[in-house]
């Protein structure tokens, strides 16, 4: 019992670790109107291990906090993220291609909000939810189910028993 906490607890650290590096090596595309976040790709991981859920969460919000994001888009974007690590481990029985909706769906409905009232971004909110839309589309559906295809493989290997 206290070996699966453990495993769980290391698997949500580094995953929200790699979350965060991704990020801020990536800051000058992983933020803005027009952004692919690739540590998005991530949040194929629910898939796998639940352990992703908080992961991403808490990678999110460090990875905002880092990137020198304002409270309103490290809170909201963290919710979003969140969000979308849920509703695919929520789909995790289902085809990977399902897993990936929930977090391109929850951004691309978020952000543009966070863009324009806390930010003050001035482009109307559907073009913004377009421009979220597709980068989130490159970077949860092309670069994440990459990333599923290449952890398949080891999947048993690498996320050994963390419920």
């Amino acid at each position: 019992m206290k070996n699966k906490k453990v495993t769980f607890l290391t698997q949500a650290a580094m995953i929200a670790a790699i979350y965060v590096v991704l990020t801020y090596v990536f800051a000058p595309f992983s933020f803005g109107e027009v952004q692919v976040r690739i540590s998005e790709a991530l949040t194929i991981l629910p898939l796998f291990t639940p352990a992703a859920v908080p992961g991403l969460f808490i990678g999110c919000f460090i990875g905002n906090i880092l990137g020198g994001a304002i409270l309103p888009d490290v809170i909201f974007g963290s919710i979003a993220t969140l969000i979308g690590a849920v509703g695919t481990y929520m789909l995790r029985e289902q085809k990977p291609i399902l897993g990936i909706l929930p977090p391109i769906a929850a951004n691309t409905v978020i952000v543009p909000f966070v863009l324009r009232f806390a930010y003050g971004v001035n482009l109307p909110i559907p073009f913004m939810m377009l421009t979220v839309g597709i980068g989130e589309v490159i970077s949860c559906m092309v670069l994440g189910l990459i990333l599923y295809s290449a952890l398949k493989r080891y999947q048993g290997v690498i996320f050994k028993t963390a419920v």
